[in-house]
């Protein structure tokens, strides 16, 4: 299992779109929200890093290492948003 904390995971319906999406390519997902950052949990070995953490952003969901400028945070969170509202609307 390795751990991974990400930035703009907010609830539930934010949970619900990240282990939906990554669970087809890496496995077991789990998203822990009782820690701040949030901590997404993988369970899967040889874990391809750099396609995960091109997943998470594209979801809007980076890892809190990510180096952003400002349009590229105010993008990651206004794509957290809309991914937020389908989790919550798959729930």
């Amino acid at each position: 299992m390795k751990e991974y904390k990400v930035l703009n995971v907010k609830c539930g319906g934010c949970a619900n779109t990240l282990i939906s999406k990554l669970a087809p390519e890496f496995g077991e997902v789990e998203v822990d929200l009782e820690q701040m950052p949030r901590v997404v949990r993988i369970f899967q070995e040889n874990i391809n890093e750099e396609r995960l953490r091109v997943l998470l952003k594209s979801l809007g969901y980076p890892m809190v290492d990510e180096e952003l400028g400002f349009f590229e945070e105010a993008g990651t969170k206004a794509k957290s948003f809309v991914s937020c509202a389908i989790g919550k609307a798959k729930s």
